[in-house]
């Protein structure tokens, strides 16, 4: 999901974690299984790296789970290192293990974004 906040990165990472335990996600461990897991993925072009919090995602560029619904909503977005597009992203990972990925809402379609009028 794509938003538009005045929360600086960290205070957005602890939003989408207060969240998450709202719905009664626990942390056992790391990977553990979750019923709920909200990521910071990208931040504009913030490249940002702190204990406890990587901007970009460390892994979204290994993970077509991610990286197919970027691509589906910006497939021209750049990651902010590298500058490769989502598209480009999506492709390269498309095939491989663990890539199958199953719409939620088959058949679903994305409406265009009417918050941004486009200038005369």
């Amino acid at each position: 999901m794509r938003l538009a906040t005045s929360l600086e990165p960290a205070a957005l990472l602890a939003a989408a974690h207060h969240v998450e335990d709202l719905a009664g996600r626990t942390r056992p461990f790391r990977d553990a299984p979750r019923t709920l897991d909200i990521d910071l993925l990208l931040y504009d072009d913030v490249v940002l790296t702190n204990p406890g919090l990587r901007v970009p995602h460390p892994r979204l560029r290994q993970r077509a789970f991610v990286l197919a619904p970027l691509a589906e909503l910006d497939p021209e977005l750049r990651h902010p290192e590298t500058g490769e597009r989502m598209r480009e992203l999506a492709a390269a990972v498309a095939g491989t293990a663990g890539s199958r990925v199953d719409p939620l809402f088959p058949g679903a379609q994305l409406l265009p974004d009417t918050s941004h009028p486009s200038e005369p």
